[in-house]
């Protein structure tokens, strides 16, 4: 089988938090525990998955999956990790084989990207366009809209 490539971009974000934890970092959220805490262990996580623990160690060796990690080496699931395998699942169920699951979940994470870059370029555009309108506001010259009385010619030249 091939293994999975290292990346040294991720290597280099993980570090040993206070939990002890290698990985993704533990995160808390407003509402208790985010969604990125890595808690789950491979057998927990199997069996809220409803898959064996080793379905689990194939999916990270082909890269679908990447649990974060203990300084002993143990694998700890998250929710995240989970509803990704959720997803893999539901991919597989449709008829997929992981090299074609894997590529969709590829592409997912690519769209995901795009749109997040796609609405900070909007709200560029948009800060861009007020910039200018506050701009055009301060070249502006105040108008008097009062009557100017009408003086006929012949009375002018009098």
């Amino acid at each position: 089988m091939s293994q999975r490539p290292i990346h040294a971009s991720r290597a280099d974000e993980r570090g040993a938090g206070s939990t002890g934890m290698v990985g993704r970092g533990a995160r808390a959220g407003a509402q208790g525990r985010s969604t990125t805490v890595p808690v789950y262990v491979i057998s927990v996580a199997a069996e809220l998955a409803g898959v064996h623990p080793q379905t689990l160690r194939v999916y990270e060796r082909k890269g679908l999956l990447d649990p974060s990690r203990t300084t002993g080496g143990s694998r700890r699931f998250s929710e995240r990790d989970l509803a990704r395998l959720r997803r893999i699942q539901a991919l597989t169920a449709d008829g997929l084989n992981l090299e074609g699951v894997r590529r969709v979940l590829e592409l997912e994470a690519q769209v995901h990207e795009l749109r997040n870059e796609l609405e900070r370029v909007r709200a560029e555009a948009r800060e861009a366009v007020e910039r200018l309108h506050r701009h055009y506001r301060r070249d502006l010259v105040p108008f008097d809209p009062s009557p100017v009385p009408y003086v006929p010619a012949r009375q002018r030249g009098r």
